[in-house]
């Protein structure tokens, strides 16, 4: 028996009986040192149980569970470990595509990072073979035919718990059925949940009847008010509520408040869907197999639609209804609106909304994670991005060029006026400027030596392909355990700002022809905080269309002064 923990006494077990409790076995019921009887009132111990310091149970049936100290069980109707169970572990998750194939196994310590080389790089079987073999493994030597209660946890009010760990400081109450899963320390399940086949991670919250189903959710993840998640991976700091997602793949910061949105079968990351927001993976004729990419910081306007397969660039704001399968992805910064049934492409035109900065500074200052499990790289201006602006702006500039009387373009099943042509072309090249010198500004370009160009987001974390290419060949190798592929995700991250600022000096040397010396490096910096500046200046007047006095329409309406309007509407934000 493990030291500080005991059986109950005869005397202790009398009382017990007499306050209403009961046991199979006796013999089976563990319980600490410094037990009293006054602890537990009308509970039913089936199977093997074990009792922490100073823990309260009552009106409950436990079997089968080790529950810490200085915990509070109450009125849970049946809380059980019947089987042998993983609690979570190895559960698959049909991520992205519904038909299953980019399905991931999930695992307690999971990252945005390794589930993103699972779902999203089919194209290396035996890498994705391999990380799948080690999350099996690890989940089967994880197996237990006990379940666990974590020290200072409150379950209250539960209906029905089976095979689910409970960690540290984490809040069960009014939850419905909880099976097959793991809640994380300080996570809180609320009234009426059900979840199956399941992981919550730390600080994350699933409460008001939400039905979670071969999900894990991230850490500092909400899940609220109905919301109906299955299949569905989502990292930290999403928050949905009322809508539904299905076989979705959501990224740090994805966001679904609006009851009638569907996420399905996509990939997002840093995303916010507006009302009524709805997508379609379904063409009929080959069934439940496409799926859409929503790269980093779109936005889906009231009631848009995307029909599968599509792809937007970063940062793009979707109105309207797109059926074309369009391919925007080199075209950040970009509005797609639906113009005549038409899918019309504005080039670079959110580089001048005040919405686009507050977004990216929102983030950063809403990250409240302890452990920051899923790397994340906050940078307004960075190599994934400029890399996309660079073949942005010769994509534009060789329509220009071969047709210069065209009125409009044709783009990867989109149409791109001249004149927003024109203007994309200005404020990329803007931009790549305010980029290249914040980059070189940002770290050493002589600690950092990376072979090629590419960047990639890896859900959330910005890296050289090259860098991410050589981890999978790692993984194909065996030479990495699950927890060393996720420190090389966290050393690299350690080194983004030398391998940014090497990126920014590579394409400064193709811009010039030559190797810049100090003096060319340092009046780069300087154009570019100028440039920044001009930008800011832009945004901030964008920002005042939306919060100047123009706009206090129903603000101080009580008043005919328009002084008592400007102290109303001042006084509201």
């Amino acid at each position: 028996m493990v030291s500080g923990y005991r059986l109950t006494t005869a005397e202790e077990r009398d009382e017990l009986l007499r306050r209403g409790c009961y046991s199979e076995d006796w013999d089976s019921v563990v319980v600490s040192d410094d037990f009293s009887p006054n602890q537990l009132r009308n509970v039913r111990f089936e199977g093997e149980v074990t009792i922490g310091s100073n823990t309260r149970i009552s009106d409950s049936t436990i079997s089968n569970y080790d529950i810490g100290r200085d915990c509070v069980i109450d009125d849970v109707l049946r809380m059980e470990c019947r089987h042998v169970s993983s609690f979570g572990e190895g559960v698959s998750v049909a991520a992205v595509n519904e038909n299953g194939g980019r399905t991931a196994l999930i695992y307690r310590d999971m990252t945005a990072q390794v589930a993103y080389l699972m779902t999203m790089m089919r194209n290396r079987p035996e890498m994705v073979s391999r990380l799948i073999a080690m999350v099996a493994k690890r989940a089967e030597e994880r197996k237990s035919t006990k379940g666990r209660v974590g020290n200072a946890s409150t379950i209250i009010g539960a209906r029905f718990i089976r095979e689910v760990l409970i960690e540290e400081n984490s809040t069960i109450e009014g939850a419905s059925h909880l099976e097959n899963g793991t809640v994380g320390s300080h996570a809180n399940v609320g009234i009426d949940v059900r979840a199956r086949n399941f992981i919550i991670d730390n600080y994350a919250r699933v409460g008001g009847a939400s039905s979670i189903e071969r999900t894990f959710v991230g850490e500092n993840s909400v899940v609220d008010n109905g919301f109906t998640a299955i299949d569905t991976l989502m990292f930290a700091h999403c928050h949905f509520e009322n809508g539904e997602a299905a076989s979705v793949f959501a990224g740090p910061f994805t966001v679904s408040h609006h009851k009638s949105s569907l996420l399905i079968a996509g990939i997002f990351s840093f995303f916010n869907a507006g009302s009524g927001t709805n997508q379609s993976n379904h063409l009929f004729k080959s069934g439940a197999v496409h799926q859409s990419v929503h790269l980093r910081g779109s936005k889906f306007g009231s009631s848009a639609y995307v029909m599968s397969p599509a792809i937007e660039g970063p940062y793009t704001v979707i109105l309207g209804r797109h059926t074309r399968h369009h391919d925007t992805q080199d075209m950040p910064y970009s509005y797609l609106i639906e113009e005549g049934g038409e899918s019309v492409l504005m080039p670079a035109l959110s580089l001048k909304s005040y919405g686009t900065v507050r977004d990216i500074e929102k983030w950063k200052a809403r990250d409240k994670r302890e452990l920051k499990r899923d790397n994340i790289c906050f940078e307004e201006f960075n190599p994934y991005i400029t890399g996309k602006m660079l073949r942005g702006v010769d994509t534009l500039n060789r329509l220009l060029e071969d047709n210069p009387e065209a009125k409009s373009y044709n783009y990867n099943r989109t149409i791109i006026k001249a004149t927003m042509a024109e203007r994309g072309v200005k404020l990329y090249n803007s931009a790549i400027v305010a980029s290249l010198g914040a980059m070189l500004e940002g770290g050493d370009y002589r600690k950092a030596k990376v072979d090629g160009s590419e960047w990639i987001d890896v859900a959330g974390e910005y890296m050289p392909l090259s860098v991410v290419e050589a981890i999978m060949s790692d993984i194909e190798a065996g030479k990495l355990t699950l927890e060393q592929v996720a420190e090389r995700f966290n050393g690299e991250m350690t080194r983004y700002g030398d391998m940014a600022a090497r990126y920014a000096y590579d394409i400064v040397c193709q811009l010039f022809g030559h190797q810049p010396d100090d003096n060319e490096l340092s009046e780069i910096i300087a154009s570019s905080r100028n440039v920044r500046t001009s930008m800011r200046e832009v945004t901030e007047a964008d920002r005042m269309r939306d919060a100047g006095f123009d706009m206090m329409v129903g603000y101080g309406y009580d008043f005919r002064d328009e002084e008592e309007h400007k102290r109303d509407f001042l006084g509201s934000r």
